[in-house]
């Protein structure tokens, strides 16, 4: 069955294919180690790349697979059945990744997701619609099972995430509107991994990209959010993308200015390896909207 989706969005994907190719094309001419960022993205990020990098679950990237491990172990107890849970998600920055909705698609009735590149939402619909060349994501859906205490039902996991994604959106969180015109409920649940460090160019934008993303909650909704602490660069194949350098006061801070409750910071000191990512740890943050927010 054909995923709903925004209609702008569904046309411009469809003539990407040709025109992604001449970018790819004329990017191999830019200046060795430029660090890439901002409008970069729509051109010089390279979903499978980056997927294989950083998600190859299976593989012997130890330090990049105890990075997902801690996001996952912290998303199967943040939305465990009897936890946080309701009507709509929002998965702001999703990348080309569905890791981050393996627990959140039992709770919700709805997710939406969003980003900024229609790259990396097709690379999610080719997942959705089960298209060839899709990324495996089985590892991973494997491991939340055993999470959650039966590893034989990853089939039917996956099979949940695609019928609970609703709707895949354009988004810039740098705008007070982050989904542009798109007409969105209020949501339960905002949830924003490893994004917003990649999207603000310094420490105001990112306190405004906390701010934008709070207005997209209802009263008493949550955000959650993981941040990669003190990195300032990743790579993804031979490129070299920016990231802001956050501390974790910086992170606290921002979410309190916007009027959230901490409910949960879970600082872990792990790393990614350093051929592909320099940073010092993670925390992952889980915040309540106040009812003056």
């Amino acid at each position: 069955m054909k995923l709903p989706m925004e209609r702008a969005w569904e046309e411009r994907v469809d003539k990407m294919g040709n025109h992604s190719r001449g970018e790819a094309e004329r990017s191999t001419a830019r200046m060795e180690g430029e660090l890439y960022k901002g409008e970069d993205y729509k051109t010089e990020f390279q979903p499978q790349n980056y997927l294989k990098t950083y998600y190859a679950f299976d593989s012997g990237t130890i330090a990049e697979n105890e990075v997902l491990k801690f996001n996952l172990n912290n998303l199967f107890e943040t939305f465990s059945p009897g936890g946080m849970g309701g009507d709509i998600l929002i998965d702001i920055g999703s990348g080309p990744t569905i890791y981050q909705l393996l627990s959140a698609c039992e709770v919700f009735r709805e997710i939406i997701m969003s980003d900024y590149t229609e790259l990396n939402l097709r690379e999610v619909d080719k997942w959705l619609k089960k298209e060839p060349g899709a990324y495996d994501w089985s590892p991973a859906v494997q491991y939340m099972c055993e999470l959650e205490g039966d590893r034989s039902k990853w089939q039917e996991k996956e099979a949940w995430v695609r019928r609970t994604v609703k709707r895949l959106l354009t988004c810039d969180v740098n705008q007070p509107r982050p989904l542009g015109s798109a007409q969105v409920p209020a949501a339960d649940c905002v949830l924003s991994l490893l994004a917003l460090e990649c999207a603000c160019r310094d420490v105001d934008a990112y306190r405004a990209a906390i701010q934008n993303l709070v207005g997209l909650l209802k009263p008493g909704g949550h955000l959650v959010t993981l941040v990669a602490l003190r990195c300032c660069e990743y790579m993804v194949g031979s490129r070299k993308f920016f990231v802001l350098s956050l501390e974790q006061e910086t992170v606290e801070k921002a979410l309190q200015e916007a009027g959230c409750q901490m409910l949960k910071c879970q600082y872990s000191p792990i790393k990614y390896s350093e051929a592909f990512c320099l940073n010092e740890g993670f925390c992952f943050v889980v915040a309540r909207k106040g009812p003056g927010a």
